[in-house]
């Protein structure tokens, strides 16, 4: 079983995914940060591969990829420092990234890659799914990679049940129509929309991201969703001063407790 639906089918509630840039920041620190994450108590690890236009993200995941990048990070050496994470981190681990580079490397030989080392699952926002149905699904199937779609308050119900039909793992409910971000509070208008897609019944778990930040955005994000997915907000905690685990420590604890 792939480890995003034995996380779901062991724990329905408060499920915390965190996101990071591979290579950020420093080159050296994605693994350690991994092991530091599962250990503070995050559920799921999103590692962001570092790309030079990452259109879908605000100005701190931006900002944390150019960075990565003039560090050295490529897609390949990301999968080189991930091969044996499996010795140290048993959560399920996501790679989110743009599909050019996942085309140049071989999407075959990628998906096989990613299974070799323990990789779950894949977010592509660039990705059209008639595209993945058509052409890059059977790769992903061979090698029991899930692709998580996302939905935005934008699209229609039409719409979310066919990503609902053709998804596994969980969808990504992205919380407002604007660039990833941290942001204090969740509006009127972002509550409705999680209610509707609540209200939906859909078949696969949901997780809310962009611009949950917080011990209240979390708690609001899960009251409506299976968990939320922090970004942003995670990547200014591990930017800050002072020894790296603590400051995920304490960051993961401010938002869990």
């Amino acid at each position: 079983m792939n480890r995003i639906d034995q996380l779901f089918k062991t724990k329905q509630q408060r499920v915390l995914n965190v996101y990071f840039t591979a290579g950020y920041p420093q080159l050296s620190d994605t693994l350690s940060i991994m092991e530091c994450l599962e250990q503070s108590g995050a559920d799921l690890i999103e590692v962001g591969i570092p790309f030079s236009d990452p259109v879908a993200d605000g100005p701190t995941i931006q900002e944390s990829n150019g960075v990565a990048l003039e560090n050295g990070m490529t897609l390949k050496l990301l999968l080189e420092q991930l091969k044996e994470m499996r010795r140290t981190v048993s959560v399920p681990v996501v790679l989110m990234g743009y599909i050019n580079p996942v085309v140049q490397y071989g999407i075959e030989a990628f998906c096989e890659k990613c299974a070799e080392i323990g990789v779950d699952g894949l977010i592509l926002p660039d990705l059209p799914m008639f595209e993945y149905l058509d052409t890059y699904k059977p790769a992903f199937d061979r090698h029991g990679i899930y692709n998580i779609f996302l939905i935005t308050p934008q699209t229609s119900e039409v719409r979310i049940r066919e990503i609902d039909e053709n998804s596994n793992g969980f969808i990504y409910m992205v919380s407002s129509a604007s660039t990833t971000g941290a942001k204090a509070s969740i509006s009127a208008d972002q509550s409705d929309y999680f209610a509707r897609v609540k209200g939906m019944n859909l078949n696969n778990p949901t997780l809310i991201g962009f611009g949950i930040s917080n011990a209240e955005t979390f708690d609001k994000a899960c009251a409506n969703a299976n968990g939320a997915i922090i970004g942003s907000a995670f990547i200014k905690a591990i930017s800050q001063e002072g020894e790296m685990n603590e400051n995920i420590e304490q960051f993961i604890s401010s938002i869990k407790n």
